[in-house]
């Protein structure tokens, strides 16, 4: 090949593709990777959560033997939402999602009963140990609510991008992308955990 056909390959590649990024050829994929990427986020967030509920179900069976109920709830939800796993090539399934979110839900719930039996002891309120963890677990509660919350946005980006011109001819021609599933929160999911004193 001479050096002037290789150059004229060279510029019909150039050419092409600052031609195919401007007119939004890349948007799908992009987007689609900016949700999943939001979904890994959500899901690390629930993890870090699941991690630390060993810890705390721990300190609270202390001192509070008493609630073995409450206690093997929480053992139990937890199992359960760790169980229940979507990974991002499944996000295109809204019964999937909302299999995972119910886990987490329950979970939560179990959390929150948890943390209203430091009300009737007194020596778990003052437990440095559980104050700790209580301000852990306040704190991925909120992270995982912002997780969601981006989730939420890049899903609506990506599946706006599916059905508007120009990224819709791309979709019809090339990626085939179905929309991601929405998550949609329960009521009363989208509140912390309740910590009374």
């Amino acid at each position: 090949m001479s050096i002037r056909s290789r150059l004229l390959a060279a510029a019909v590649l150039i050419t092409m593709g600052t031609t195919l990024s401007g007119c939004g050829y890349n948007n799908i994929p992009t987007r689609e990777e900016q949700a999943k990427a939001s979904w890994a986020e959500v899901q690390n967030q629930y993890q870090r959560r699941a991690d630390l509920i060993p810890n705390l179900v721990s300190t609270v069976q202390g001192y509070a033997k008493q609630e073995k109920d409450v206690l093997t709830s929480v053992v139990e939800a937890r199992a359960k939402a760790t169980q229940v796993k979507i990974d991002a090539s499944q996000l295109t399934d809204p019964d999937k999602l909302k299999q995972f979110q119910d886990a987490q839900n329950q979970l939560s719930g179990a959390l929150g009963r948890l943390l209203a039996v430091s009300e009737n002891y007194p020596d778990l309120k003052s437990n440095q140990n559980f104050l700790a963890l209580q301000s852990q677990l306040e704190g991925t509660e909120n992270r995982i609510a912002v997780a969601r919350r981006d989730y939420i946005e890049n899903v609506r980006v990506f599946n706006t991008t599916l059905r508007t011109f120009p990224d819709v001819i791309w979709q019809t021609l090339v990626f085939h992308d179905k929309p991601l599933a929405e998550f949609t929160a329960t009521s009363g999911s989208e509140t912390p955990p309740q910590v009374k004193f």
